[in-house]
């Protein structure tokens, strides 16, 4: 048996909703690396990575061609984020900087999510074989793009994409029979809160000490 159709094994059965390892693994890891990212550790970066490797084999599994595009955008944001947090920390002693997006970042990140979910959107209706589910399937996908991009930018607003994205990553995972993956939304939940708070005083707090410096990453990307 090779790894990947392993992967695609039924690791356990409860409540009548079948876990297949694949989803069970990668999305553990992915948990793992969103609590790595709220103590700004940069190995959120390659856990992230592994567990998008991971999770392409769960998409494919259950027909969520969107999932499987997510992933594999996972995995490339998660090179670029690494490299933004290693510049980021540079010269620093209190690891990565944090803060809050410009109005201008704002706007661009949601006027980016809007008509990229209109795009993905429409690619997955006109092409029903990549994904049973389009416009939710094309909202969590652009949704996560966009929260890696702002969490690769070092920029609260991040968690507050997560929230978002985690409305409707919840019951598309229970339909779509990854209940695990349900649940491990229902998890991140709470660590995006825990997230966000944490992320929110450490901006407010590097803001009063240097008012007028220009944040780290900025000077980075």
């Amino acid at each position: 048996m090779s790894a990947v159709s392993w992967l695609g094994d039924e690791a356990f059965a409860a409540f009548g909703q079948h876990v297949i390892w694949s989803d069970l693994i990668g999305n553990t890891a992915g948990l793992i690396a969103l609590a790595l990212g709220w103590k700004r550790s940069i190995w959120t970066w390659p856990v992230q990575f592994l567990a998008g490797l991971i999770l392409v084999t769960a998409y494919a599994t259950a027909h969520l061609g969107g999932g499987v595009g997510k992933q594999l955008l996972v995995i490339g944001v998660s090179v670029w984020g690494w490299r933004q947090w290693h510049l980021g920390r540079r010269g620093t002693q209190d690891g990565l900087a944090v803060r809050f997006a410009t109005w201008r970042e704002r706007a661009l990140l949601l006027g980016g999510t809007a008509v990229g979910t209109l795009a993905v959107g429409g690619l997955f209706t006109a092409v029903p074989e990549l994904s049973w589910n389009p416009w939710p399937d094309a909202y969590i996908f652009v949704g996560t793009l966009a929260a890696m991009v702002a969490q690769a930018r070092g920029l609260v607003e991040f968690w507050f994409a997560w929230l978002l994205v985690d409305f409707v990553g919840v019951p598309l995972a229970f339909s779509s029979g990854l209940a695990f993956g349900g649940v491990v939304y229902v998890v991140y939940l709470g660590l995006v809160l825990w997230g966000l708070r944490d992320w929110w005083l450490r901006s407010r707090a590097a803001a009063r000490r240097a008012p007028a410096a220009e944040p780290a990453l900025t000077r980075a990307a």
